[in-house]
């Protein structure tokens, strides 16, 4: 019997892997739109460096941030899943996306009118004690990057489509659109611009590629608007898995909140110096987290109606191989911490002393890797058979945990203290995802 390994019949059978395949699709649709992002931050440190600039706008676009990934991402979470089964079983496919782009288009106008009624309360609650200049460079950004909501979650819903119709090439290449008009901003109409450069190209971004989106969505027959139906049952399957959804997500959201908060009570250049450290490690979680995500929560959704004993053991085989191989990229990306930062960032206004600062707090943030991206597969699994309710608990813990490690380690580490404690809280969610996913798995033995 012949026990020799063949390489090339085992990539062989890889590949004809429909799902293995579309990960390997997406992953590199990420590298390619990760890389472009990255090069984006490239241009920008060229350009301001650790700047009051770079903080107000990083503050400026941290509450659209924070509604579209709370909100807007919770609804589509939710929205797939639930969206397959009237697929497979009332098929009333129409109704679905009205209803859907409906709830969408409300929430995002909600919001978008909260977050500019509300933006001078908030800039003086969460970061006082700044001069009125600053103030007021953070609100001229905020007022032409709050219109992105409303993109964004347009986006959203219809990259989802996409998604389900296994169509993730161009639902992955979409977000490539926002770092090319930055690029292009500050490259080109930097002087012109002046301190808008970041926000408008943020904003044409987000423009472009929900247009290209929505070219793409009506070419494939995906957009099949018909009068909505509150009252279908995966509607209202929807509905009631949508507050658990968005609590869990609220609770995440704050996180960052917080983060930006206690750094703003440390020098000029703490939010940026936090936002460059995270560049490398979002990189990484990027290509692989985002990749197995896109992919896993239709897959999941879809396995799970026919046989779920069987997609628990899938996704714990999953698991394992992620997270050794996260390790060995932690442990090589630490290593050369300081080097990367060096040849990524530093030139002009990024000096060899910020060089120092941003790469110990990418150390930190590096150490988050392994537990989020299982992580991210665990509750993308979790969304797809519709157990979001315990995300909502592990929420709590994290935004708990998150506020006590600021705290103890933000005294006797600084701003490397608000690094390591993203990554301390992400490891305890982690591990508790993974016990309650194991008491599923017995139950349903």
């Amino acid at each position: 019997m012949n026990s020799k390994f063949d390489l090339k019949s085992f990539i062989s059978n890889l590949l004809k892997n429909a799902t293995i395949l579309n990960v390997i699709t997406v992953g590199l649709t990420t590298l390619l739109v990760s890389g472009m992002g990255f090069f984006k931050e490239i241009v920008i440190a060229d350009s301001f460096g650790l700047s009051e600039l770079l903080d107000t706008f990083y503050i400026a676009i941290l509450v659209p941030s924070f509604i579209s990934g709370v909100f807007l991402g919770s609804f589509n979470s939710v929205f797939i899943p639930n969206y397959v089964s009237e697929l497979k079983t009332n098929n009333n496919v129409g109704s679905f996306q009205s209803t859907s782009f409906i709830i969408t288009i409300g929430v995002a106008t909600l919001f978008l009118i909260f977050a500019i009624l509300f933006t001078d309360v908030y800039l003086e609650t969460f970061f006082e004690g700044h001069t009125p200049q600053y103030y007021e460079l953070i609100k001229k950004q905020f007022y032409f990057v709050a219109p992105c909501i409303l993109f964004w979650g347009f986006s959203s819903m219809i990259s989802g489509l996409l998604t389900i119709d296994n169509e993730f090439r161009f639902s992955s290449v979409s977000s490539i659109f926002t770092p090319i008009s930055i690029i292009i901003c500050l490259v080109f109409f930097k002087e012109q611009l002046g301190d808008l450069v970041l926000a408008l190209g943020t904003l044409i971004g987000s423009a472009s590629s929900f247009i290209f989106l929505s070219i793409i969505a009506s070419r494939r027959g995906l957009l099949n608007l018909k009068k909505p139906d509150f009252k279908s049952v995966n509607i209202k399957i929807l509905f009631k898995q949508l507050p658990a959804k968005l609590s869990s997500s609220l609770l995440s959201g704050v996180n960052p909140l917080i983060d930006q908060y206690f750094s703003a009570q440390l020098v000029i250049g703490s939010i940026a110096a936090l936002n460059y450290g995270t560049k490398i490690p979002s990189f990484t979680i990027a290509i692989v987290g985002v990749a197995l995500g896109n992919v896993l929560l239709p897959y999941f959704s879809k396995k799970a109606i026919d046989n779920r004993q069987a997609t628990f053991k899938q996704l714990l085989h999953i698991l394992k191989y992620l997270i050794i191989g996260s390790c060995i990229v932690v442990i090589v990306l630490v290593i050369i911490s300081s080097p990367l930062i060096w040849f990524t960032f530093e030139r002009n206004a990024f000096t060899s002393d910020d060089t120092v600062i941003v790469s110990k707090i990418q150390q930190m943030y590096l150490l988050q890797i392994p537990s989020y991206v299982v992580g991210l597969v665990m509750v993308k699994f979790l969304t797809a058979i519709n157990k979001n309710n315990f995300m909502v608990f592990t929420s709590i813990i994290s935004l708990t945990l998150n506020v006590i490690f600021n705290f103890i380690l933000i005294e006797s580490m600084g701003v490397y203290g608000l690094a390591l404690a993203t990554s301390l809280v992400s490891m305890v969610n982690s591990i508790i995802l993974y016990f309650y996913i194991k008491k599923l798995n017995r139950e349903y033995v």
